[in-house]
């Protein structure tokens, strides 16, 4: 009598074993995401079985783990088909069986984040998030920073067309030029979190993008010295009138203070407290630049990268309150 060989991955030696950060990441992400919601937004738009019967298309759940996938390991359509083959751990997390044989294919991964693109469900997912979080008193409404940061596109003319992006430009920031676009955001000044995100060209000044960048709803907004002069701007004196504006001081007016005498001494202890405020939105361009990896654009024009930075700063959003939401749930 013959034994029938078990897996190693279905025996139960994988539940002794320690768990990776990816394994931790990724249960936990699974806990604090609002599935049932954000599903609820892309179902009416996806594609319902066919009458004539055959394959009938992943679940809409199923697609869109797959997509924030993409998202958190910064994959490509076809290196995502792969890795659904490779990881199990990615099956897993998508529910789809780990013997399963028929995987969605890159084909099958492209056409779903084209749906995303087409009904704006980005902007639909950050404030079906945003909403939570402040249902759970993790965002406030006082205060907003604002701020923006380059993403870099090929400037490389060896491709298919023998150009450049023509919506990607270039800027000099320092002495150094870079080519590719900007995401301005809005952030909550209390938590650091995203409520707001632009994508422009990377030569758009951030001054022109404030009035785009508030919710409306905030008394108090803190910028860096870029936006010096924006309280005078008629597009924010027509729609936020009643706003207290934060401008950092030009580093070069900051050096000049004398630190000796008590009037140099409080602004440059005003400008330290401010520049602490400001601090906070760096930390949604930190995960999706450093710890996620999205430094460099992936598509061609601003309004494809602009809805995936979208979908990343609701993710961000997610990640950098992990810690609160699985507290409220245990409680």
């Amino acid at each position: 009598m013959t034994m029938k060989q078990i897996s190693l991955a279905s025996s139960g030696f994988e539940r002794r074993a320690k768990k990776t950060r990816k394994q931790i990441f990724l249960q936990e992400m699974n806990q604090v995401v609002p599935w049932t919601e954000l599903v609820a937004l892309i179902e009416p738009h996806a594609p319902k079985p066919g009458a004539r019967g055959g394959r009938p298309p992943f679940g809409v759940e199923t697609m869109l783990r797959i997509h924030f996938l993409q998202q958190w390991f910064n994959l490509s359509d076809p290196a995502m088909e792969e890795a659904l083959h490779d990881t199990p751990l990615f099956r897993q997390f998508a529910g789809l069986d780990i013997g399963e044989d028929h995987l969605p294919d890159e084909s099958t991964i492209l056409r779903f984040r084209h749906l995303l693109e087409r009904q704006r469900i980005g902007e639909q997912i950050l404030a079906g998030v945003n909403a939570m979080l402040t249902a759970r008193g993790l965002m406030l409404q006082a205060g907003t920073v604002i701020d923006a940061t380059i993403i870099a596109a090929p400037s490389s003319t060896k491709n298919k067309e023998g150009k450049r992006d023509p919506e990607m430009h270039q800027t000099k920031k320092g002495n150094q030029w870079h080519f590719g676009m900007k995401m301005h955001i809005g952030a909550d000044a209390d938590s650091g979190l995203v409520h707001t995100p632009v994508g422009t060209a990377a030569n758009v000044h951030d001054i022109t993008q404030a009035v785009h960048l508030l919710h409306g709803q905030e008394s108090d907004v803190h910028a860096d010295s870029g936006f010096r002069g924006v309280h005078k701007r008629p597009e924010i004196i027509k729609t936020h009138p009643d706003v207290n504006w934060h401008v950092a001081m030009t580093p070069g007016k900051r050096r000049a203070l004398d630190k000796d005498s008590l009037v140099g001494e409080l602004t440059d202890a005003l400008e330290r407290t401010k520049a602490g405020i400001r601090a906070k939105v760096e930390h949604p361009f930190r995960v999706v630049k450093v710890l996620w990896g999205h430094a460099k654009v992936r598509y061609r024009g601003l309004a494809k990268n602009t809805a995936q930075f979208t979908t990343l700063f609701a993710l961000s959003n997610l990640w950098m309150v992990r810690k609160q939401l699985l507290q409220m749930q245990q409680a």
